[in-house]
């Protein structure tokens, strides 16, 4: 549990399973585990209730980009709870090999690699130098669906057993 003890600690707080929007349907898993790897669906921001999280709408329009980082941030937060809920504890994530970062940017909006750090910047503070860099891509979309700002897919290594005690998290400031 030392993964969810650093959040406490930072004082986050995972979010609820995703509430959809009236007449939304998703006919796919947001976590699906293959062996030691797990694949992540797209995820966007969520409010603690599970509710997509405001503001939405464009990068560089509605939203700054301290707004954008914001977003990747609390996605990011959305992520590990769908972790959490599929694997039981997020220490079984040893590694984090790839992130798919998707931004809904406002024509001429080219920060999207500094939008998607504040998805990346959180994943390094909690598993640290060895399990937390990832291969990272960051492009910007004309929409993402809802109107949200960040859209994040993301590829993990797990302890297929649970027996290994997972990730060494990064050391307490």
């Amino acid at each position: 549990m030392h993964i969810e003890k650093r959040l406490s600690e930072l004082g986050l707080v995972l979010p609820g399973p995703m509430r959809l929007p009236p007449g939304a349907e998703l006919p796919f898993p947001w976590v699906r585990v293959h062996g030691d790897r797990v694949f992540v669906s797209g995820h966007g921001p969520l409010a603690q209730d599970g509710s997509l999280a405001e503001p939405r709408g464009k990068v560089g329009d509605q939203l700054t980009r301290e707004q954008g980082y914001e977003a990747a941030r609390l996605t990011a937060l959305a992520i590990l709870a769908s972790l959490k809920r599929e694997l039981g504890d997020l220490d079984r994530v040893t590694a984090w090999l790839r992130v798919f970062g998707m931004v809904n940017t406002a024509p001429g909006f080219t920060a999207t690699p500094a939008v998607i750090n504040g998805f990346s910047d959180l994943i390094l503070t909690l598993w640290g130098p060895e399990a937390g860099p990832h291969a990272r891509s960051a492009v910007g979309q004309s929409e993402l669906p809802f109107s949200i700002p960040v859209e994040i897919e993301a590829e993990v290594a797990i302890d297929r057993e649970g027996r290994f005690g997972g990730a060494r998290p990064a050391a307490s400031s």
